[in-house]
C-alpha cells in the first residue's frame, strides 16, 4: 500500500480538480485505488461543545432567577394585600369595640385555640369529651365573660321623626344615602365631643358618655352632643333635600337621655359587639319615644347631674308627666335649644361657622329656601330625563349612519296639532278656538322597539348638556313654582309629590319574570330580546324617554295657578275663564295653557331646540302633556264616563273594539300613562298614614277656606 502524505490546505489550492478535491493514484496489489482526499477547514474549534453546554446553563439559571422573582413578587404582592386585609379588619374591630375590650377579646381568642388544643388531645386520650365541660363560659371560650359594671353613664338615644313615611316613598339607595351622610356627621361630632357610639339599628342612634372610659363630665358632654345632633340634622335635610326630593327638609329628630348604671360588654359568638345592658338603657329609649319630634327630653336623674355641674338653666321641666312603660307616670325636663354660646362643634368645616340665626331662617324665608330646593331638585330629576332623550336620539341617528333601517312612528297626522306646520321647526302653531280639552285624542302612538338604536345607545349619565340649557331649565321651573298659589294643598311642593310618585311608577312598569333576569351576563342578542320583551309587555311606554319626560312634566305644571276651589266654584267666581274653556275642566286647561305659553317664550328658546329635535316631536310631547293633564280632574262625570268608555274598548273583551294591533296596543299605553299620572295625584292616600294624615289635613284647610 502507496502511504498518501498529508497534504497542507495550501497545497491543495494549486492541485485541485474542479470540486477541490485532490486525487491520487495509488497501486494496492494486483491493481490500483483512485483515493480522493476531500480538503479540512482549519479553522474548527474543538471547544464548541463546551460552548452549547455553558449557554444551556445559562438559560436554565435565568429561568431559575425568573421563577424565583416571580414567586417573590406574588409572596409579596400577598403579604401586602394581607396587611391591607388586616388593617381593614382592625380598622372595623376598633370600630366596633373599645381599646380595653379589644385586648381581651384577643387574650380570649389565645385563651380558646389553646383550650382547642386541650381538649383535641383529651378527646384523643380518653376517646370522649365531659359535656359538663361546655355548660359555662370559660369552657366555652376559654376566658371569662368579657363584661364589666360602669356606674355613672349617661346614654342617649336618637330617632329621625318622619323617616319611616319618607323611606316608603324612596329606592333604597336614596335612603342609604341619607343615613350614611347623617351618621357620618354625627359620628364626627360624637369623635371630637370623646362620646362612644354605640350602635345605629335602623334610623336609630345610640351614644352614651362614661363608658367604656369614666368621666365626670358624661351628663354635661351628652346634652351639648344632643344638641349638636339636633342643629346639624335640620342643616343636612335641608341640603339633602335638592337631591332627595320633596320632604326630606321636613325630617326631624327626637332625642332620649337618661343617666345611671349600666352593664357593657361583648356576648361573645357570631357577629358578636359591645352592647349596654339595664335600665339606664331601656329608659334612655322610652324617653325617646315620648319625646317628640325636634326635642330633647330628659329624665329626673339627668337634671340633677346638670344642675350639679352648674347648668341648670339648660333645662326646663315639662308640662305635666309622662307615662312610662313599667315606670308609671315621670316627671321629665326638655333641654333647652341653643342654649349656650359656642356649643356648636363642626363636623367639617361649615358647619361649626353657622350661628343659631343662620341655622333656621326665619318662618318667611323658610318657605322661599323650601321651594328653592324643590326647584333644583326638580331641575335635577329633568335633567336625567333629558339625557335619555339625547342618548336615544344620538342611538338612532348612530343606527341610521350605519345602514340599518330604524323603527318609524305612524303617521303623526293621527295625533298633529296643526297639519300645516312645517317638520323642520320646533313650533308648534295652536288652532284658533280650540280648547286643551277639545285636543284629547282616544289613541297617542308611541314609538315602536327599534332594535338597532338600542344596540348602538350609550349610558345616558355620559351625555353632555350645555350649561346655557341647564340654565334654561332651571329658570324655566322656578318660573312655573311662582305660578303656584299659596294653596295648602294644590300648591309647588304637591307637584313635586306627584312628579316623584309618576317617576316611581314608571320605573316600576316591568314585566317581573323578564325584570328578574340577569341579563348583563348574557349574550348582546339575548339583552335586545329582554328589552323588546319588556317593550311589548308595557306597550311601548318604557322605551320611550320622551314619554317619560312628558309624564314628569304633566306632573310638575299639572295645577298651574290653581286658585284652591273645585272647578264648580271656579267657573262661578271666574266666569271669563270658565267661558274659555267652555265650561269644562277649567282649572287643567288653565295650567296647560299657562304652563304651554311659558314653555313657549323666547327665552327657552335653546332649551326647546336641545330636548325636541323637530316639530314631529314637540307635537308628540303636547300631546302627551294635554292628554295626561286634562285625565287629572276625576270628578267630571262625562269625561269619566268617556274613559270607561275607552278603558272597555281596550281591554273589555266584551265591548272591545279592535282594529288593528297597533291602534289596539297605543291606546293601551295611553290609558295606562293617564292613569299613572292619576294615581300619582291621590298618591297620598296610598302611602304611609303619616304622608295620609299630613295631605289629607293640607286638603281639608283647603276646602274649609273654599267653602268659607
Amino acid at each position: 500500500v502507496e502511504y498518501v502524505d498529508e497534504i497542507e490546505f495550501s497545497a491543495l489550492i494549486d492541485d485541485h480538480d474542479s470540486d477541490r478535491r485532490l486525487l491520487k493514484r495509488v497501486s494496492i496489489a494486483s491493481g490500483s485505488w483512485d483515493v480522493v482526499v476531500v480538503p479540512v477547514d482549519d479553522t474548527y474549534d474543538p471547544s464548541f461543545p463546551f460552548i452549547i453546554f455553558g449557554s444551556v446553563m445559562i438559560f436554565l439559571i435565568g429561568m431559575g432567577v425568573s421563577f424565583w422573582m416571580y414567586s417573590n413578587m406574588r409572596r409579596t404582592v400577598e403579604i401586602y394585600r394581607a396587611k391591607a386585609q388586616a388593617e381593614a379588619e382592625r380598622t372595623i374591630v376598633t370600630n366596633l369595640f373599645p381599646e380595653t375590650v379589644r385586648e381581651r377579646l384577643v387574650e380570649g381568642a389565645k385563651a380558646k385555640n389553646e383550650l382547642i388544643r386541650r381538649r383535641a388531645r383529651r378527646r384523643k386520650a380518653k376517646g370522649s369529651l365531659n359535656v359538663s365541660d361546655h355548660l359555662t363560659s370559660e369552657a366555652l371560650f376559654g376566658s371569662k365573660p368579657i363584661a364589666d359594671y360602669y356606674p355613672a353613664v349617661t346614654i342617649l338615644c336618637a330617632d329621625l321623626a318622619g323617616f319611616t313615611a319618607w323611606s316608603s316613598q324612596r329606592e333604597p339607595s336614596q335612603v342609604f344615602s341619607l343615613l350614611e351622610v347623617i351618621y357620618h356627621d354625627f359620628d364626627e361630632v360624637a369623635k371630637r365631643r370623646g362620646i362612644f357610639k354605640v350602635e345605629t339599628v335602623g334610623d336609630a342612634y345610640v351614644a352614651a358618655a362614661g363608658v367604656p372610659n369614666y368621666r365626670d363630665d358624661h351628663a354635661v358632654v351628652i346634652a351639648r352632643f344632643a344638641d349638636n345632633m339636633l342643629d346639624h340634622l335640620h342643616l343636612l335635610v335641608n341640603q339633602l333635600e335638592t337631591t332627595l326630593g320633596p320632604d326630606t327638609g321636613d325630617l326631624d329628630i327626637r332625642i332620649g337621655i337618661h343617666s345611671g348604671p349600666v352593664t357593657a360588654g361583648v356576648l361573645r359568638g357570631d357577629k358578636g359587639r359591645f352592647q349596654l345592658f339595664g335600665d339606664t338603657m331601656n329608659m334612655a329609649s322610652r324617653m325617646e319615644s315620648t319625646a317628640g319630634a325636634g326635642n330633647i327630653q330628659i329624665t329626673a336623674e339627668t337634671a340633677a347631674l346638670l344642675k350639679v355641674a352648674g347648668k341648670g338653666h339648660w333645662i326646663v321641666p315639662r308640662d305635666g308627666k309622662v307615662m312610662v312603660k313599667g315606670k308609671g307616670n315621670l316627671s321629665t325636663f326638655w333641654l333647652k335649644k341653643h342654649a349656650r354660646a359656642g356649643s356648636h362643634v363642626s363636623s367639617g368645616g361649615s358647619l361649626g361657622s353657622l350661628d343659631a340665626q343662620e341655622w333656621f331662617p326665619k318662618e318667611e324665608n323658610a318657605e322661599k329656601a323650601k321651594v328653592e330646593r324643590l326647584v333644583t331638585w326638580n331641575v335635577e330629576q329633568m335633567c336625567i330625563l333629558v339625557r335619555e332623550i339625547v342618548a336615544r336620539r344620538d342611538a338612532t341617528r348612530a343606527a341610521a349612519a350605519k345602514g340599518r333601517k330604524p323603527a318609524r312612528m305612524p303617521s303623526l297626522r293621527k295625533m298633529s296639532l296643526d297639519t300645516a306646520s312645517d317638520s323642520t321647526e320646533t313650533d308648534v302653531k295652536l288652532e284658533d278656538n280650540v280648547t286643551p280639552l277639545e285636543q284629547v285624542k282616544d289613541v297617542i302612538y308611541l314609538p315602536p322597539f327599534d332594535e338597532a338604536a338600542f344596540r348602538s345607545e350609550v349610558d345616558a349619565r355620559e351625555v353632555r348638556i350645555p350649561s346655557k340649557v341647564v340654565g334654561q331649565l332651571r329658570e324655566f321651573v322656578t318660573g312655573i313654582g311662582s305660578m303656584y298659589r299659596a294653596n295648602p294643598f294644590h300648591n309647588f311642593e304637591h307637584a313635586s309629590h306627584v312628579a316623584m310618585s309618576v317617576t316611581k311608577l314608571l320605573s316600576r312598569i316591568v314585566n317581573p319574570r323578564q325584570h328578574n333576569i340577569e341579563v348583563s351576563k348574557t349574550s348582546p342578542s339575548a339583552v335586545t330580546d329582554v328589552a323588546a320583551s319588556i317593550h311589548d309587555h308595557t306597550f311601548g311606554i318604557t322605551s320611550d324617554p320622551l314619554t317619560h319626560f312628558a309624564a314628569y312634566f304633566s306632573a310638575l305644571i299639572h295645577d298651574v295657578d290653581h286658585p284652591g276651589v273645585p272647578n264648580p266654584v271656579m267657573m262661578e267666581e271666574m266666569p271669563m275663564v270658565a267661558e274659555n274653556y267652555k265650561h269644562k275642566s277649567v282649572a287643567e286647561q288653565n295650567s296647560v295653557d299657562l304652563a304651554w305659553l311659558l314653555l313657549r317664550g323666547d327665552e327657552y328658546k335653546e332649551m326647546c331646540e336641545f330636548i325636541f329635535e323637530n316639530a314631529d316631536e314637540m307635537k308628540r310631547f303636547r300631546q302627551l302633556v294635554i292628554n295626561m293633564v286634562m285625565a287629572t280632574d276625576v270628578m267630571d262625570k262625562e269625561l269619566g264616563a268617556l274613559r270607561k268608555e275607552r278603558w272597555q274598548k281596550a281591554f273589555d273583551e266584551e265591548y272591545r273594539e279592535f282594529k288593528s294591533e297597533d291602534e289596539d296596543k297605543n291606546r293601551k299605553a295611553t290609558i295606562v300613562i293617564e292613569h299613572l299620572i292619576q294615581a300619582s295625584d291621590v298618591s297620598h292616600t296610598m302611602q304611609h298614614w303619616h304622608v295620609y294624615i299630613r295631605w289629607n289635613e293640607n286638603l281639608f284647610m283647603e276646602l274649609y277656606d273654599a267653602f268659607r
